[in-house]
């Protein structure tokens, strides 16, 4: 291929982008016509509460800000990267953006024991899914499912409006 296979990449991203936009669209339009959040999730292959994660317009219930506008806004690549970090076991770079809370609570060894038991019970990592995210308040809340060999897990990393990481959990995947 004329560029290399870096610019196949680039070139497959773009599309997985366009197709996620185009999705986007149809599950508004979708929700528009009437239908329930349910039978979205019986075609997208998952639940009910999952494909509402995935695609709904929550709004906070006490200030009535939209839940989806991002603080800061580039929290989801700031997700990706720290779970890049976290699968390549780079502890002290996972730990780079956490809040003194959690720098104190949370050190390199918990990190490296956290990873090798999610490794003892999925197997070995294999890819990440696409991240979705939810502001409410001073703090956004990222979600990344993860596939491994035998099972699914999700990273959810919490960031206050400042940028920095105030939360970090490994759970089941999202049903």
């Amino acid at each position: 291929m004329p560029g290399g296979p870096l610019v196949a990449v680039g070139e497959a991203l773009r599309k997985v982008r366009d197709a996620e936009a185009t999705l986007r669209d149809a599950v508004d339009e979708a929700r528009a016509a009437g239908h329930t959040w349910q039978e979205l999730g019986d075609l997208l292959g998952t639940s009910r509460q999952a494909a509402f994660q995935r695609f709904g317009r929550p709004v906070d219930p006490a200030t009535g800000a939209s839940m989806t506008e991002l603080k800061p806004p580039d929290v989801i690549h700031r997700a990706e990267g720290l779970v890049a970090e976290l699968v390549g076991c780079q502890w002290h770079e996972v730990r780079r953006d956490f809040d003194d809370r959690m720098l104190a609570a949370v050190g390199e060894d918990e990190l490296r024991l956290a990873w090798a038991q999610v490794a003892g019970s999925v197997g070995s990592y294999e890819g990440m899914g696409e991240p979705y995210a939810r502001s409410t308040g001073d703090y956004t809340v990222v979600h990344m499912p993860l596939a491994f060999e035998a099972g699914e897990r999700t990273v959810q990393v919490t960031y206050r409006e400042n940028g920095k990481v105030t939360g970090l959990w490994i759970r089941p995947p999202e049903q």
